[in-house]
């Protein structure tokens, strides 16, 4: 059975079994405060004790003992669907929380300090909680997977990729070419779905059930000139430790590959040879890892579902209608446009032309796999010479991946929107530009392999200073995504080639597809 049809027998496995779970085990709403029971008349309920394991613990760890809550506010993204609730006993805190949503975020205003955010989970020891914890173990292991993946991933694949210019006039210049539409095109497109995302912001007033949490703690305040300075590692293998300094790894990848360009043979080749060689180890790995994304997203599904129930899945929709106009935007305007401006040629003419590879790429989910199809198609339907689809097409498979760096710049701006909400920081514009910057490096790092980019988007994530469970939520919804943004990015590369050789003189389609 196909991967796509196996994730979505997994879906939909996924919420009928966290949908039992939900309705048919007890679980008693908890945020790991213990309050004095009787009131407080000056000051409200009074927090007597604050479990370590608890959403409060780990999601705001200001809140402390002798805290007087005074009120509580059910935030619900915008100031009409707020309500604020007087508290004046534990009673009543309790009787609040009872008829919280499992993951709701509640702002406690706390007596003379600023109002701090917690969130709802299981008690411990709840029926439900303990019918979960095999998924939730599950889940958490899938998670640990995808995050090993990154460092190496990117480093290789970049680095093979910078690496793979070659050393000739005519490669160099070929190359130059190549690397300016591809880098044009992903800034396109991840600052079309930047835009659309801010249009439609699908991630306000979310109920996504994820814990509201401290973010952005790695990048708030920052100047564009900081964010420059924290790209340039004084310890690189540091910087390959830890998730969230990806930006230090991907400057040290792109340099790294230049100087093996520069350097002189053995050296070059050798160094050529073991970082192929690496990437296409990695890429197994990678294809192993993903292979288990079934597996993955029925744990994910049921820990979800069997949290907070289907509420979820109604923002999740308005997401993926702003990831496919994003799409729709980038690949029926932008690049149309292109390729009538640069390679003067009707684009319908060279959408026909390309079917056979679009809808490989569709049916695949996969750039690499698409690849042989594409070369063939754009040489013989497409009429461009071997010279250039050898070059732009597997450099393209590679690097230009315009509907994953759209969809990640989405992603993550979903994301943080929903965390700006429940947790009560401002997204700034300097915030989004570099989430812009990060979708485009990630996206030259995306191995083109099925749901690749989900990878790639917990280098962001980790960067922003992000949960990573965030990513996890999207998985729900990640194939049909998967396959347009493979169309698309699959359609760049083909559109790259034509553009590119008519800058060489050569006839895309003939001169009868031309017009």
């Amino acid at each position: 059975m196909k991967i796509h049809w196996q994730i979505l027998l997994a879906l939909i496995a996924g919420l009928v079994v966290g949908g039992v779970f939900q309705k048919y085990l007890d679980a008693d709403p908890w945020v790991g405060l213990e309050l004095a029971p009787d009131s407080v008349p000056a000051g409200g309920a009074v927090i007597v004790s604050i479990s370590d394991n608890s959403p409060a613990a780990s999601s705001n760890p200001r809140l402390a003992v002798g805290d007087a809550i005074v009120s509580v506010i059910r935030h619900r993204g915008d100031a009409e669907s707020e309500t604020r609730v007087a508290i004046a006993s534990a009673a009543e805190f309790q009787s609040l929380l009872s008829e919280a949503a499992m993951g709701e975020a509640l702002w406690l205003s706390i007596e003379g300090r600023e109002p701090q955010v917690v969130t709802v989970d299981m008690a411990p020891g709840s029926e439900r909680q303990a019918w979960l914890e095999p998924f939730v173990f599950i889940a958490d292991i899938f998670m640990a997977l995808l995050q090993m993946l990154i460092v190496p991933i990117i480093l290789t694949s970049i680095i093979t990729g910078v690496a793979g210019v070659g050393t000739g006039r005519d490669l160099r210049r070929l190359g130059l070419k190549t690397f300016s539409y591809y880098i044009g095109t992903s800034l396109l497109a991840a600052t079309t779905g930047l835009l659309l995302v801010n249009l439609i912001q699908p991630g306000k007033g979310a109920a996504l059930g994820l814990p509201a949490v401290d973010v952005f703690d790695q990048v708030a305040g920052q100047s564009f000139w900081d964010v420059l300075r924290r790209m340039v590692p004084s310890n690189v293998f540091g910087a390959m430790s830890e998730n969230s300094q990806m930006l230090q790894v991907i400057f040290f990848a792109l340099l790294f590959g230049i100087f093996i360009i520069q350097a002189k043979d053995p050296h070059r080749q050798r160094m050529k040879d073991f970082f192929e060689s690496a990437f296409e180890i990695m890429m197994g790995m990678a294809k192993f890892v993903l292979a288990l994304i079934p597996y993955g997203v029925f744990a994910l599904l049921v820990r979800v579902v069997g949290q907070t129930g289907f509420g979820l899945f109604e923002p999740l929709g308005l997401y993926m209608l702003t990831v496919v106009s994003a799409l729709a935007l980038h690949s029926l305007v932008t690049l149309p446009v292109l390729l009538r401006v640069f390679a003067k040629i009707n684009p319908i003419h060279w959408a026909q032309a390309m079917g056979p590879s679009l809808m490989t790429a569709f049916s695949t989910s996969s750039s690499s796999m698409t690849l042989p199809v594409n070369l063939e198609t754009v040489e013989k339907r497409g009429k461009i010479s071997n010279k250039t689809t050898s070059f732009v097409l597997p450099l393209g498979a590679t690097i230009n991946m315009d509907g994953t760096a759209l969809y990640e710049c989405i992603g993550v701006i979903f994301l943080a929107q929903y965390y700006g909400e429940v947790s009560g920081f401002e997204l700034t514009v300097g915030m989004q530009v570099m989430v812009v910057f990060m979708a485009l490096m990630a996206s030259i790092g995306a191995a083109g392999i099925p749901s690749a980019g989900l990878v790639m988007m917990l280098t962001i994530l980790g960067t922003m200073g992000l949960p990573l469970e965030g990513a996890a939520l999207l998985l729900a919804v990640d194939r049909p995504l998967d396959m347009l943004r493979t169309m698309v990015n699959v359609w760049s590369d083909s559109s790259g080639a034509a553009i590119i050789a008519r800058s060489e003189g050569e006839t895309p389609l003939g001169e009868g597809g031309v017009g």
